[in-house]
């Protein structure tokens, strides 16, 4: 069947692989001229199964409290007027129980896992340049109480299968030698030797060519508006390209146009609880080789995440629920630096730091919705919030097969699939 993708995020350009690969003809459109220019821009570079803890647990009520008084903290909140916004804070805060928060990382540990793999089979099949490293992730801990904080969600994600081990600071300083400085300030630290790190904007793009030559479709400069339906189908999609109206037409639909997937539905009558989660980073030169890392480095504390890119650094992090905005907050910009530079001062050039904020599109759970919608023909592939690079391949493999009618292999709570 023909499919539009909508979005040429690495969240859509992996739709669209799968989808050729199992015989579809897909189209993807974007208001972009260029496949991966927003939220997989400049995110983290992780590859994180690790990295499944949801924003939601026990401990994050009091937490956010604290944090809305401080310009720098991790998570920041800015009430407003939209209902949209309450409507997710209070559905974030009925998953800030134990149970709740349990089943989310299985979720994500699940998907997370399957992801890894099939990105690991794919780049065994093409060859993708994208500065990357399967060195692993480690997680290290300046704080005492947030390290015993995570000793249960490491327990967790272990009984699931992600291989995240508990090690002291002796270990940590050894499997990466540039946290040799900060050694006697690490409390702990967890390791997890299968994740990776890698640019995500550079493989969308090189995704997106392979796509490209293997028969897809792709419409840039051309935004989406909305749909046309008629009862629970839809017939087109309304779209604008060089200041032009015109429907674009299918046979099925996938919605993966992160933090704006909410906002398009919603005339549909389908409410989406995804909202925009504004995270910062910063792209550094490398200035010296034997103090920067090479393992993809986690500063839970600060919520931020480190990875090596090539002669390049990239430091990502924290969040801002305040609307749409992708207005850079020079505080928050600040902080990123100040903290990074004081953790390894040598490691890059941080006087150099180039600024970017982008939008992850984030449900109360931390669970995107991936799967059927209520219309017949439209599927959904989006809120990934943080984990869009981690879960992009596996989401798009395990989407690929519902459209072509088969149940994927990944045991996830796909949305509109019994049980």
């Amino acid at each position: 069947m023909h499919l539009l993708v909508l979005g040429a995020g690495v969240v859509g350009v992996t739709t669209a692989w799968f989808l050729q690969a199992q015989g579809h003809q897909v189209t993807v459109v974007d208001r972009q001229p260029q496949s991966g220019l927003e939220t997989s821009y400049a995110n983290g570079g992780q590859i994180s199964v690790s990295h499944a803890e949801p924003w939601a647990n026990p401990a994050a009520p009091l937490k956010i409290l604290k944090w809305l008084s401080q310009p720098e903290a991790p998570l920041l909140y800015r009430p407003g007027l939209d209902p949209y916004q309450w409507r997710w804070a209070l559905s974030f805060l009925g998953q800030c129980t134990s149970a709740k928060a349990a089943h989310n990382i299985r979720q994500m540990v699940n998907l997370g896992t399957y992801s890894r793999g099939q990105l690991q089979a794919l780049r065994k099949k093409i060859e993708l340049d994208y500065d990357q490293l399967d060195k692993g992730i480690l997680h290290f801990y300046t704080n005492p109480k947030e390290f015993e904080a995570a000793l249960e969600p490491a327990r967790i994600m272990r009984e699931l299968g992600c291989d995240r081990q508990v090690v002291e600071a002796d270990r940590a300083v050894e499997l990466e030698p540039a946290l040799k400085p900060i050694h006697h300030r690490i409390a702990g630290a967890t390791y997890t030797s299968e994740d990776e790190s890698g640019d995500a904007r550079k493989f969308t793009q090189a995704l997106a060519e392979r796509c490209r030559e293997a028969g897809v479709e792709f419409l840039y400069g051309t935004e989406v508006l909305g749909f046309e339906k008629v009862g629970k189908r839809i017939l087109g999609v309304e779209a604008l390209s060089e200041g032009k109206h015109h429907t674009l037409r299918a046979d099925s639909y996938v919605l993966s146009l992160g933090s704006f997937s909410a906002v398009l539905a919603r005339p549909l009558g389908l409410f989406l609880n995804i909202y925009p989660a504004k995270g910062y980073s910063i792209t550094v030169p490398v200035k010296n080789e034997e103090a920067a890392f090479q393992v993809s480095l986690t500063d839970d504390e600060f919520k931020l995440v480190y990875s090596r890119l090539g002669d390049r650094i990239r430091v990502a992090g924290t969040a801002e629920l305040g609307g749409y905005s992708r207005n850079l907050n020079a505080t928050r910009c600040r902080a990123i630096v100040r903290r990074a530079a004081e953790l390894m001062p040598e490691a890059a050039h941080w006087e150099q730091a180039a600024f970017w904020t982008g939008l992850r599109p984030t449900t109360p759970s931390n669970v995107p919705y991936i799967g059927k919608s209520p219309f017949s023909n439209l599927y959904l592939n989006t809120g990934h919030g943080t984990l869009g690079w981690t879960h992009s391949c596996g989401s798009a493999a395990a989407l690929a097969d519902i459209v072509s009618g088969r149940r994927p292999e990944v045991d996830f709570a796909f949305s509109g699939l019994a049980g």
